[in-house]
Order: C-alpha cells, then structure tokens, then sequence
C-alpha cells in the first residue's frame, strides 16, 4: 500500500519543454495510430494516439490472505481500508473495464509484511496459497491477468522450491517481493541463493515496499505510509546496489513500485558520495552508479504528479516506465493524469503496454 519537465537522455530525444511534438513524434502517432486501429476495440484518447493499457501494480486478495490481514489489523487496533475489505475478482474486472485497461499484472500487497507473524513453514504454506488463487484468476480470466508470484523468503530451501512451482508449475510471470523482511532488506547476503536462480531464470522481480519495523515511527504526525514507503524502496536499492548485486546479476529485470520512491532525488546524492567523497563505486557498480540505477524498471502508481515524473525522467529512459495504479488503493484511472502530461507519443504508448509486454510477453498478444 502504500509527473513532468522532459528528460535529458537519447531515448526521449531530449525534448526540452511540453511545446509542440516535432514532426518525426507527430508522423510516427499518426502511423502507430493507424497500425493499431485495424485491432478490434481500438480507442482514441485526447492525444490521437492508439493504446493498449497494461497495469503493473494491481493487487488482489486471496481469502486466506484477506482473513489473515483483517484479523491482523483487528488485534493491531489498525482501521480497515474499505477498498481492500470489498475486493472482488469481479470487481477487479469491472475497474479495468470501467477504464479501459486490458491487463494487469496481479501481485500481493505488502503492508503490514512478514506474513503476520507466521512462522517460516506456514508463511511459505500462505505463498503457496496466494499463488495458487492467482494463477486461477490468470486462467479464470484468460489475456486479463498476469501474476508476479509472492514468496516467503524466511527460509531459502522452501523460497527456491516455490519459485521453481511458481515458474514450472504455475507459469508465473515473475516474483513478487517486499522491500523488506523483517531486519533485512534485498541485498542482504542471504537471499544470495534465490536471487543467483531468480538470475538464471532470468525473471522479472518487482518489489513492493512497506513500512520497515525499524521506522514506523519516525512519521511523526503522519501515516507512516506517507514518508516511510517510499523510503522503503530506496532503503531495498541502495542495499542492491552497494551489495553488488545489480552490477553481478544482470539478467534479473527489476520492477520497483512508485516510481522507485526517492530515488529520482537521492540518485544524484548517492553517486556523489560513493563515486566521488568515497571513491568505491567501481567495486559494486563498474559501469557507474547512476548506469545500474538507469537500468531498473519503475511504475507510476500514485506517483503521478508533475514533479515526480519529471524526477523519474530525468534519471531513466521512457523504456524503463511502466503504468501501474496501486489498485484497490489507488484509482487505476491514474492513467488519463499521464495522458494529460503532453508525452512524446513513442513515450506515452511505451509507458500505458509497450514495456510491461516486454516484462510480461503474455500480455503482449
């Protein structure tokens, strides 16, 4: 649970301003506009331009799950999320179409984490679980829904025997994991094991965060969700990137939620201290540190606004953004807010499908 000034890379052109598209941006709209439109259900929004629409950050509740969540938030005193209390597989379609969305990739939320408290063998049962219901709705609601699969990873024999039932077996189409789990985050040595085999797989890892245990109190007047999840995924980053971990396993395809947190604005600060007052960039990061920031994938969800997105294009290319809504806590309607930001056409349409089909090829068809 839990924007746009133009960047400066090739990728975008180094446009400069929201101004008039130059001609090879218009002619190119008008061609994929025309290509696209001989698709049934094609639909014209307020740019001219054709889309498909893929939602990378959509969440779902399996029962098990939701018991466990409320009865958690009941014993916590914590207040129930009305949106989340009332979802529905049904009501999950209905949001999609109400939109016009085509796919979302399905995932589990992460707040309040560590599997409410369960031990190792009964968090990896609650997995297990999960998955199962969301490879159901992948296949109840064929070309809908794709699943990044949870894992436990309290215990690294039963997490590597889940991702093997989660790929082989399910045909999950990536991992789904938490910034955190409990007192480590993701470059932690001993997710070592599963992160050598989610390379190998060469799969696609999205990483949600939550409130870390060490800092749920440092929000001091506001809910913690405010300020510390989105620290969160710069906490679980910046431990990837100085554990070397990115720089050693490159054909993991990172995703990472709301448009990485804080770090379109610390990237700068990060490579400063350690490129240039420490000097050890190159023992973690041999290409440079802002090369392997550049190099994840970050979603929009509830991180829409104007300067947000301008932080994030500013540090990565149009080709490593995908759309993604936080529903049921945030409206996927966030979409129409990116349609209103006068993106290059070719940017645009990479953002609303063009690169989660190639994160999730299933969705592509």
């Amino acid at each position: 649970m839990t924007g746009v000034s133009a960047p400066s890379n090739a990728v975008t052109d180094n446009v400069s301003s929201h101004s008039a598209l130059s001609r090879r941006h218009v002619l190119a709209g008008a061609a994929a506009l025309g290509a696209s439109c001989l698709l049934p259900n094609c639909r014209v929004h307020a740019q001219g331009a054709p889309h498909k629409v893929i939602d990378t950050h959509h969440h779902f509740y399996p029962p098990a799950y939701q018991k466990a969540w409320l009865d958690w938030e009941d014993a916590h005193k914590v207040p129930h999320f009305a949106n989340q209390v009332g979802w529905s597989r049904e009501k999950g379609v209905e949001e999609l179409d109400k939109n016009g969305v085509n796919s979302a990739v399905l995932s589990m939320a992460s707040t309040p984490g560590l599997w409410f408290d369960l031990d190792a063998s009964n968090a990896s049962k609650m997995a297990r679980s999960c998955n199962e219901y969301g490879a159901e709705m992948v296949r109840d609601y064929k070309g809908r829904f794709g699943l990044f699969a949870t894992l436990s990873m309290l215990d690294t024999d039963a997490t590597l025997k889940e991702i093997e039932y989660a790929f082989d077996t399910l045909k999950a189409d990536g991992v789904g994991l938490q910034t955190n789990y409990g007192d480590k985050w993701l470059g932690h040595e001993s997710y070592k094991p599963i992160f050598e085999e989610l390379n190998r797989r060469k799969a696609v890892v999205y990483v949600h965060p939550l409130v870390a245990a060490c800092c749920g109190q440092l929000s001091v007047g506001a809910f913690p969700a405010v300020i510390e999840v989105p620290h969160d995924t710069t906490r679980t980053v910046t431990s990837l990137l100085l554990s070397g971990t990115l720089a050693r396993l490159r054909d993991i395809k990172w995703l990472f939620s709301h448009a990485g947190g804080t770090v379109p604005m610390l990237a700068g600060r990060i490579d400063a201290f350690y490129s240039q007052r420490v000097g050890t960039a190159g023992s973690f990061a041999p290409d440079g540190i802002i090369t392997e920031l550049r190099r994840l994938h970050y979603d929009t969800a509830n991180a829409t606004s104007a300067p947000t997105m301008a932080a994030l294009r500013e540090l990565v290319p149009a080709t490593q953004i995908t759309f993604g809504s936080d529903y049921p806590y945030f409206p996927v309607s966030q979409i129409e807010t990116i349609r209103k930001m006068a993106l290059p056409p070719g940017d645009l349409l990479a953002i609303e499908s063009g690169n989660a089909t190639r994160l999730v090829p299933r969705l592509g068809a």
